[in-house]
């Protein structure tokens, strides 16, 4: 049978750790440090797991595909911070790991919503990925275009945070799932800080399996939902980004919506 386990890595050491066969959680007392990170083992792969790694930041359905799965505490180093202010701090924290069941496996429908999804590539998927952030900075990074959260009024702080272009012509958003899906229907959720933004009349979405769908979007702040002919797909990635002929600088992007179902 399966088991599972669930570290928190303090200076390359384990300082704290618990395994059991189904779910398992740590109780950590201590300010997180710079560099630390939780850790999450299974003895199969693939598995599909379900983490809350802080009490703010609600539980995500992730896709392993190597027996550990690395995730870094993030740090408030910058001007803006795009999770909630008492996220990770302080000297009480409580941690969950568990093997998802086959109903939820089953029953996913949004298949892009990861909360816990990392700037770097750590081989747990949904993953989003860019050529472009805007300065480097957190609350423009890929991965908040599907961390759930769709606040669109503003830019920049939590929970605001977007995918930001860095103004250029070329940019494109990747979406990796890790293993094969079946995907039906696309939903959009533009940043409508507006007039500071502008937006994306036309988009095209590139498959993984060769196929292409162009879509037009309208200036709203509602989310808008695309009915696409299904496919199974690995991967697609939003590109020919089309901005609006307005006065104003910056598109950006505050969710992507991915349905469908898990094969």
């Amino acid at each position: 049978s399966m088991s599972i386990k669930l570290s928190l890595i303090h200076q390359g050491e384990v300082a704290k750790e618990n395994t059991d066969k189904e779910q398992t959680y740590l109780a950590y007392q201590t300010q997180y440090a710079l560099g630390d990170s939780y850790r999450v083992e299974v003895d199969q792969v693939p598995a599909y797991i379900v983490v809350q790694l802080d009490a703010a930041i609600r539980p995500a359905l992730i896709y392993m595909t190597t027996n550990q799965w690395e995730y870094k505490v993030p740090f408030n180093l910058q001007r803006e911070w795009p999770y909630p202010e008492g996220a990770f701090r302080g000297r009480k924290h409580y941690a969950t790991a568990r093997l998802a069941t086959t109903t939820e496996i089953a029953d996913q429908t949004n298949l892009s919503f990861n909360s816990y999804d990392q700037h770097d590539d750590s081989k747990a998927y949904p993953h989003a990925s860019s050529n472009a952030e805007t300065r480097g900075e957190y609350v423009f990074y890929a991965k908040n275009a599907i961390d759930g959260i769709v606040a669109n009024e503003h830019h920049g702080n939590y929970p605001f945070q977007s995918w930001g272009i860095n103004e250029q012509t070329d940019a494109y958003l990747r979406l990796d799932f890790g293993r094969q899906i079946e995907v039906n229907r696309i939903g959009i959720v533009l940043r409508g800080d507006y007039p500071h933004d502008s937006y994306w009349k036309q988009i095209s979405i590139y498959f993984s399996d060769g196929s292409k769908e162009t879509i037009a979007l309208q200036k709203v702040a509602e989310e808008q939902f695309f009915d696409i002919t299904s496919r199974q797909i690995e991967w697609l990635r939003l590109d020919d980004l089309k901005k609006d002929e307005d006065s104003s600088t910056f598109p950006a992007l505050t969710e992507i919506e991915v349905f469908g179902h898990n094969i």
